[in-house]
């Protein structure tokens, strides 16, 4: 069994950082992709960054770009989430999730296999 634990959510200040983590554990597994995902109350979940696991290549929705850094430790099977200047609307849920398959689009959530229960990100005005 797979289990993908996330933490190092919070509340902060608009403006301030965070830095998510997700860690892998459980049986070893293979794996194209992992990603971060948010939902916010009363919205779909949302792509928000992902990095290719074996050669760390890494993409961002446009919302986040220049101010969230996607990076992963492959020896700790761990990925992170830097997240600098944070804003009110970044106020969400966030999950991280493993993507086993190659040929889908690693921006869409259906791609991925396997999620962490989430962690609670809170900017205050």
């Amino acid at each position: 069994q797979v289990q993908l634990v996330e933490s190092g959510g919070g509340l902060v200040q608009a403006g301030g950082s965070l830095r998510l983590s997700c860690a892998a554990s459980g049986r070893t597994f293979s794996r194209y992709a992992m990603g971060w995902f948010r939902q916010a109350p009363g919205k779909e979940r949302e792509f928000v960054a992902t990095i290719v696991w074996g050669g760390g290549s890494t993409d961002y929705a446009d919302s986040v770009k220049g101010r969230f850094t996607v990076s992963r430790d492959i020896a700790k099977n761990t990925m992170y989430l830097q997240m600098n200047s944070l804003k009110p609307e970044d106020t969400a849920v966030y999950y991280c999730a493993a993507c086993q398959r190659t040929g889908y689009s690693i921006r869409r959530p259906s791609s991925y296999d396997y999620w962490g229960h989430g962690t609670q990100v809170t900017v205050s005005s």
